[in-house]
């Protein structure tokens, strides 16, 4: 691995995480975003990583359940390690064991609650609020073969109140998500090379 951390940035939807992530690294010297990658064709994300100056691409459905091109590209990009940013396909065993320990998710609850297939966005937090919760939060993790099951690596809390509905709550986990997403993605890579 070079002295320059490379990340790709997995993203789904609109991408706000992917561009907290890429105004952050954008400042740092040891860490950059090397590439967006989505899955989906009219993705947010494409035009959030367009106007930060970042490359970007799309590979279909197939080509996660079957990576040999994706991790082809990866390498070609020089990517160290990858970070789901609202990326809702499962990680491929192929592309874990190309990135072991070297892959990082998001999820908008305090895992084990609340995880799972399905489990994201609105779902998870109308599940919160169903079972009348006090706190939710976030987690970040490390992709396993399993959803939402990899080592936790940072949690944070928020309080949810009974009059608050799934929209309110889904806002308050995004200011989380936001303060911390990056700054834990720095920290992580930069143990990871003291411990390797």
């Amino acid at each position: 691995m070079s002295s320059v951390k490379r990340l790709a940035i997995f993203a789904s939807g609109s991408g706000t995480n992917a561009e907290k992530i890429m105004h952050y690294f954008a400042e740092q010297n040891n860490i950059e975003v090397a590439c967006v990658i989505t899955n989906k064709k009219n993705a947010g994300v494409l035009e959030r990583a367009s106007k930060a100056s970042v490359p970007s691409i799309r590979f279909p459905k197939a080509d996660f359940d079957q990576p040999s091109a994706l991790i082809e590209y990866l390498k070609s990009k020089e990517v160290d390690f990858i970070i789901l940013a609202g990326f809702l396909l499962k990680i491929s065993p192929q592309l874990i064991s190309a990135y072991p320990d070297r892959i990082i998710n998001i999820h908008p609850a305090l895992l084990p609650k609340y995880g799972g297939k399905g489990m994201y966005g609105h779902f998870v937090h109308e599940a919160v609020i169903d079972n009348m919760e006090k706190e939710s939060g976030i987690t970040i993790h490390l992709v396993n073969e399993n959803y939402d099951e990899g080592r936790i690596i940072f949690q944070a809390k928020c309080e949810v109140s009974p009059e608050m509905n799934p929209d309110q709550l889904a806002a308050k986990v995004q200011q989380l998500e936001h303060q911390h997403f990056p700054k834990v993605i720095e920290e992580y890579v930069n143990k990871f090379e003291k411990a390797s």
